[in-house]
């Protein structure tokens, strides 16, 4: 390597473990590592959640500038990447600068979307930055009548989270349920069931016709007829990946930056890691998937280091996700398919998890559900069984009785199978 060194754009997960990972690798050449937000690099998991006094919430860092100092790595805030010279290997920035690397890390992750035909209006927001959180948890009150588009993750967190501070709140759905990409309808019902014990009311299957914004409130029209009235919207209706850095200087992009096994993109000297990429997911036969967790994004930006120290190992992981919706943990590992059957397991008196199957028995999926934490330990050990190939017996799966660790014992593949 030369002096030009590493450069990482984007100072999240992603960033931030590919940093510590290049060091930890024993690399001792340059690294800055470059955020666009004025903040130190923090947790976003946390953001949903409220402060100890139950508004105001501090950053978790994911690590300080002084950790980051002592590791050697330059640590830049505030400055946005606005283009990539390939050739003269160099990034320009919106302030003027440059940076010339030997190799490139773009972990620039993703962006909440926001319907283009909306209103622009105080009233609407979506939620992705602390400074979006400090302004959700500075506003949300009792009485305040807040609606949540989208009823994935973050959408049904933040509805949890501001009625029981007091909050009335509608939850607005365009699939006929929640969760409906992440969970099987069992373990949705569960998580729905909750939130209407709590007050939530949760309209699936609907469509929004138009959306008005005065200064007092916004009025939401639905196909059904039905208006909605609310002090506070929030979208969540999903995350865009920040590619257009990567597409202006024409790596391939499909929905993400297109990587291979190892993470690197078109370009041999540019790499790219977390939401913002979309890469060979191994357990789908390498089938290009983009995702977006925490989980992820760290895993890849450690793969990513050794990567660019120049290891040929493929990244393989199996996905894992997980949300706290009032005393209920959900975990999944795996990727679900709405479309596939359920095999059920209960886990003690308030808890179940549910597995899925490939056609040739491969358990390929496992979502749980109970009170705090407790479903973790099977989520574990079913996130070993899926890396493991293995091809556990449905009966044997569902009899709660039979320990599933003992189940991955016996159900791994023959030697030599996949």
């Amino acid at each position: 390597m030369t002096a030009r060194g590493m450069v990482i754009v984007g100072a999240g997960e992603a960033g931030c473990a590919a940093a510590l990972g290049l060091r930890a690798r024993g690399y001792e050449g340059t690294v800055t590592l470059v955020g666009d937000e004025v903040h130190e690099p923090y947790e976003r998991p946390p953001l949903s959640k409220p402060g100890a006094d139950g508004r105001e919430i501090e950053a978790k860092p994911i690590i300080t500038r002084a950790l980051l100092d002592l590791a050697g790595i330059s640590f830049v805030s505030g400055r946005q990447a606005v283009s990539i010279d390939r050739a003269a290997r160099s990034v320009a920035f919106r302030d003027g600068s440059t940076l010339d690397y030997d190799v490139l890390l773009l972990a620039t992750g993703a962006s909440p979307r926001r319907p283009n035909a909306w209103p622009r209006s105080e009233r609407i927001m979506t939620l992705r930055t602390l400074d979006d959180a400090r302004r959700f948890h500075r506003t949300v009150r009792s009485g305040l009548r807040l609606v949540m588009i989208g009823a994935g993750f973050i959408g049904l967190e933040l509805a949890a989270v501001a009625r029981q501070s007091g909050a009335l709140v509608v939850v607005v759905e365009a699939q006929d349920r929640i969760l409906k990409r992440a969970v099987p309808a069992a373990i949705a019902d569960i998580i729905a069931g909750r939130h209407a014990e709590a007050g939530v009311r949760i309209v699936t299957g609907a469509r929004i016709d138009a959306v008005e914004a005065e200064p007092s409130m916004v009025t939401i029209r639905l196909a059904s007829g039905e208006t909605v009235q609310a002090d506070l919207v929030i979208i969540g209706v999903g995350a865009s990946p920040d590619d257009a850095l990567a597409r202006a200087c024409g790596l391939a992009c499909d929905d993400g930056i297109v990587v291979d096994a190892h993470l690197a993109t078109s370009d041999p000297h540019i790499f790219a890691a977390g939401d913002c990429c979309r890469f060979p997911l191994q357990l789908l036969g390498g089938r290009h998937t983009r995702l977006e967790s925490w989980r992820n994004a760290r895993q890849q930006g450690e793969h990513a280091a050794s990567s660019m120290l120049g290891d040929n190992a493929p990244f393989n992981a199996a996905p894992w996700f997980w949300t706290d919706q009032y005393e209920l943990g959900l975990q999944v590992t795996g990727l679900a398919d709405p479309a596939a059957e359920s095999i059920e397991r209960r886990l003690g008196e308030s808890g179940i998890a549910l597995f899925q199957l490939a056609v040739d028995g491969r358990l390929i999926a496992a979502s749980a559900v109970g009170p705090g934490t407790s479903v973790a330990k099977e989520i574990k050990i079913a996130e070993q069984m899926i890396l493991g190939g293995c091809r556990p017996d449905p009966v044997l799966l569902a009899d709660s009785s039979v320990s599933l660790r003992s189940l991955m014992r016996s159900a791994q593949p023959a030697e030599g199978k996949s």
